[in-house]
């Protein structure tokens, strides 16, 4: 028997009504619109978002409309896939996404991903953006558990994913289809009991951050 509408409201993971936007000191973090298609075409020409990511290749302006009008819409609306377009405060430029989704059959757990656009890697966006992200996800929504998971290799997420607070728990063999192939992948987790240590990362800059990379 499948799930009530309220019953899944009720779930952890799923936000109360609509899209949410977060602030940080340097950025806002609110859902895609049409604005930003222009923006999300133009980032996602970048190799290294197309290698890490299951972004189409090539990546067309109608891609960019279905991320928009489509696979963020339809995820907000369901609560199954909260979509984030990641900007600077300051200037308003976009400068990376930020994504929570739930895991079907897994109470209380969601994955988290990000991209960061190519001319604004290396000032700790991401970081700061993913720590915002992560007390959404497990302070207002209740998560009890959040993962990470990348390609083996990709250096970068994994230092952003660790600055969060994220413990490597190991890697899945075989585990990630990307355009018909498998790639094993890394796995982390941040915990609901682990948000007292995230608290103390205050500190959205660092030597670290210089790797910020494009994915997660």
């Amino acid at each position: 028997m499948g799930e009530t509408t309220e019953q899944q409201d009720q779930q952890p993971g799923r936000p109360a009504a609509g899209p949410v936007t977060l602030t940080t000191e340097r950025l806002v973090l609110r859902a895609p619109q049409e604005s930003d298609i222009e923006a999300v075409h133009r980032a996602c020409q970048d190799e290294e978002i197309q290698r890490w990511t299951v972004v189409p290749v090539p990546y067309r302006r109608e891609d960019a409309e279905f991320f928009v009008h489509d696979l963020a819409a339809d995820g907000w609306r369901t609560g199954n896939a909260l979509v984030w377009c990641v900007f600077e405060r300051e200037s308003g430029a976009l400068v990376g996404t930020q994504g929570l989704t739930r895991n079907p059959g897994r109470t209380g757990t969601a994955e988290i991903g990000w991209w960061a656009a190519k001319e604004h890697r290396g000032r700790g966006y991401t970081v700061e953006a993913a720590r915002a992200v992560a007390r959404y996800g497990l302070a207002e929504l209740g998560l009890r558990r959040l993962e990470w998971v990348a390609y083996v290799g990709n250096e970068p997420s994994r230092a952003v994913a660790e600055k969060v607070g994220f413990r490597m728990e190991g890697t899945l063999r075989s585990y990630g289809e990307q355009r018909g192939r498998f790639h094993d992948a890394w796995i982390g987790a941040l915990l609901a009991t682990d948000l007292a240590d995230l608290a103390d990362l205050t500190d959205p800059s660092g030597p670290d951050d210089r790797r910020t990379g494009p994915v997660g």
